[in-house]
């Protein structure tokens, strides 16, 4: 933790502004188990929560209802904020976790487009050469890996994503993500998905279950949640990227 973190730490509260700080704590750990499906497996909870709470205790004492915004809507972003300022600082996915992603989405485009559905677990852990188990760790090493990345859409790694979009005044990188044509693929991309990965991928994003919530509504275990939402990234990934082909 940074020094600048340990300072707020030890900085005192009023009264009044311990009592938000205690009422809204659980919304702290809530949003930290938010977050751990979208980050790597490196990143402990706990160090989130710690983060959560130094941001809720900033918002504690800055908040200004004067301002007219409610407490809670102010301390979700402040709360959030020192969360990100957290993980800036934690390492990302491993060179080889992103190179076993990789040849997840390339067995995946190539079975969907062998056997015309999308290719279950074990035809996948075949494809690859591993076992089934095996597979189902390389999709929870995953953890973290995201829907798109500003890099997907360089030519090489020799090349970078911003030299080439942010000289062209008529193609930012917000041209490319907001594009009507790519949310139409990402909207068929994602009514392509099986139904479990498909009921996964509601309840976290539209609904904002955290895993253990949606384990218990599928009846299954939190690290199963974990491998499902996984495997669906990696799914919606090699339907993108043949879009993204085709638009360069």
């Amino acid at each position: 933790m940074s020094k600048q973190r340990q300072s707020a730490a030890g900085s005192t509260l009023t009264a009044d502004q311990s009592k938000l700080v205690e009422h809204m704590a659980p919304l702290v750990k809530r949003i930290a188990y938010h977050f751990m499906v979208r980050l790597p497996a490196s990143v402990q909870v706990d160090d989130l929560i710690q983060a959560g709470l130094l941001g809720l205790q900033d918002a504690a004492k800055n908040f200004d209802d004067a301002q007219g915004a409610r407490f809670e809507t102010y301390a979700i972003q402040r709360i959030r904020g020192s969360m990100l300022d957290e993980l800036r600082q934690a390492d990302w996915l491993p060179r080889n976790v992103r190179k076993n992603l990789r040849r997840i989405e390339a067995a995946i485009s190539s079975l969907e487009q062998r056997l015309g559905r999308p290719p279950r677990e074990q035809e996948l852990a075949d494809a690859l050469g591993v076992s089934l188990e095996e597979y189902q760790t390389m999709l929870l090493e995953s953890r973290g890996y995201q829907l798109l990345h500003y890099e997907d859409f360089q030519e090489s790694e020799d090349s970078d994503f911003f030299d080439v979009y942010v000289a062209d005044h008529q193609s930012g990188p917000l041209d490319v993500l907001e594009d009507e044509r790519f949310r139409r693929q990402l909207v068929h991309a994602i009514g392509s998905l099986p139904e479990r990965e498909k009921i996964v991928m509601g309840l976290y994003y539209e609904q904002e279950m955290n895993l253990k919530e949606i384990g218990e509504v599928l009846g299954v275990s939190e690290s199963r949640v974990c491998q499902l939402h996984a495997q669906a990234v990696a799914r919606l990934r090699s339907r993108l990227k043949e879009w993204t082909r085709k638009e360069r």
